[in-house]
């Protein structure tokens, strides 16, 4: 017999990697599960083995967040089920790695989609709920978010973006009882850098990189305390703090310099 809670938490980009730890640190933690990405198959066996360890209820929903109407579908699909939010993880997003003139236009739109509009439409979708719930809102942003970052510009204006929007919302929902966290990690072991073909960047080639699992317990405890931006691990932290009293000129040429395919 499953828990009898009133918990309940959507996880997008819930298939793989800080998305997946992240489901599994909710189900510890006793909540309903409603898991979104693409890969249904996968998410389906998740939320199986969370169901089975756990004693919660998970609700697989196979979403195409990188479509204009992905959200809002999203969105309605849930409340046709007649399911209330009380935690919005908005995990999902992507990179793409090299020269903007060489990328594909569509690939950067569609990355914009996922990684910025549908945070804002499941955000001010959900508010109802999470306000109802005095609940939680907790955005994947990035290391990325602090700094332009050449070889993924999109990608790192999008995660500039999350943060910008988190903190600012944070700010309105006080006294609302909503607390809203930015998880700002850096190079993460996870699907990440495959997706973004970016296996030759100097950031993470020969690189040890942190455990998604890692990273989603400390993002997990610091969405629970309430906190608003948390960056994962010590230097990270300190590179993070570092550019704001950093030329933006010299800020951006060490970002290249540190970002740029590595020697073969």
């Amino acid at each position: 017999m499953n828990r009898t809670t009133t918990k309940t938490a959507l996880i997008t980009g819930a298939s793989s990697g800080i998305g997946k730890a992240l489901a599994e640190n909710f189900a510890k933690d006793g909540y309903n599960l409603v898991l979104a990405a693409r890969g249904f198959a996968k998410m389906q066996t998740l939320a199986d083995d969370l169901q089975k360890r756990y004693k919660i209820n998970a609700t697989v929903i196979g979403a195409d967040l990188e479509t204009n109407d992905g959200a809002t579908e999203l969105h309605a699909d849930i409340k046709a089920r007649g399911i209330t939010i009380s935690a919005l993880v908005n995990n999902a997003g992507y990179g793409s790695f090299g020269e903007f003139k060489d990328s594909a236009l569509p690939t950067e739109m569609a990355m914009m989609q996922l990684n910025m509009n549908t945070v804002v439409v499941l955000t001010k979708l959900f508010m109802p709920d999470l306000i109802a719930t005095r609940g939680k809102i907790l955005n994947t942003a990035s290391t990325a978010a602090f700094q332009p970052g050449p070889y993924m510009a999109v990608y790192y204006a999008t995660k500039a973006f999350v943060l910008s929007f988190s903190e600012a919302i944070a700010a309105e929902l006080e006294g609302t009882g909503v607390t809203v966290t930015a998880l700002c990690p850096g190079p993460t072991a996870s699907g990440f850098q495959d997706k973004a073909d970016m296996q030759a960047s100097a950031l993470v080639k020969g690189k040890k990189l942190p455990s998604s699992e890692d990273v989603a317990v400390a993002g997990y405890r610091a969405m629970q305390n309430g906190q608003r931006v948390f960056v994962p691990g010590f230097m990270n932290w300190v590179m993070a703090q570092s550019v704001r009293f950093t030329p933006r000129n010299m800020v951006t040429a060490l970002v290249k310099q540190m970002s740029k395919p590595a020697a073969a």
